[in-house]
């Protein structure tokens, strides 16, 4: 080879780097590899490395694939502990349920208004609000400490009817039997308690208690 070799080889390395464009890591959709949030498709999010539906959005994107969740216990959310108060023993959670696109819940009626049987102000925001407002508490792990606080989330009723609604207050599933939650026991882990504006716009009979329905972040 001639002495002219070495150097042409580096101009052409020089070439190669200004003209050729940078690589760009592809972008993963479901269950694909990532690192961070750009990596992942549209509305999905990286978790462990993979890339899943977001459950604070409720997406459900990734049809039959299973969305890690962010609540402790995940599917298999077990008691924490019990509580006994009036002589009945009640199960007590740290966790609910993983939310999806329609969440299995218990509705059930709570009066949000100073001196009802909610008990206390609401946690989100430490005060008293109007039955005539959509508004819900969410079990302990869907409260998620207060991450979905002042948050839409959507209910559908089987009648086929749906509201949406604010997220204002916990049902606390730890605590319970005390002035604060008005001598109740600890809530179920997986409760939407709706205020009166939220049953009727659902078309529903509150003598009823509980009614099975689902919810889905709005």
């Amino acid at each position: 080879m001639g002495k002219s070799t070495p150097m042409f080889f580096l101009i052409y390395l020089l070439l190669k780097l200004i003209f050729l464009p940078p690589h760009v890591a592809s972008i993963s959709h479901c269950n694909g590899p990532c690192q961070d949030l750009n990596d992942c498709n549209g509305k999905l999010i990286c978790i462990n490395q993979k890339c899943t539906d977001d459950p604070d959005l409720g997406t459900h994107i990734c049809q039959g694939t299973t969305t890690p969740s962010p609540q402790p216990g995940g599917a298999a959310c077990k008691p924490s502990g019990s509580l006994t108060c009036k002589g009945k023993t009640y199960p007590t959670y740290e966790c609910s349920p993983p939310i999806t696109s329609s969440t299995a819940a218990t509705l059930t009626n709570n009066d949000f208004s100073q001196g009802g049987d909610g008990g206390g102000p609401s946690e989100c925001d430490g005060k008293y609000h109007s039955n005539a407002n959509p508004i819900v508490a969410l079990s302990t792990g869907w409260y998620n400490g207060g991450s979905r606080c002042n948050q839409m989330i959507r209910i559908n009723a089987k009648n086929g009817r749906s509201v949406n609604a604010k997220v204002v207050d916990e049902c606390d599933s730890r605590h319970g039997c005390d002035a604060e939650h008005a001598g109740q026991g600890p809530c179920a882990n997986n409760i939407v308690d709706g205020s009166d504006a939220v049953w009727d716009a659902l078309g529903l009979n509150k003598e009823e208690g509980e009614v099975g329905i689902t919810w889905s972040m709005a």
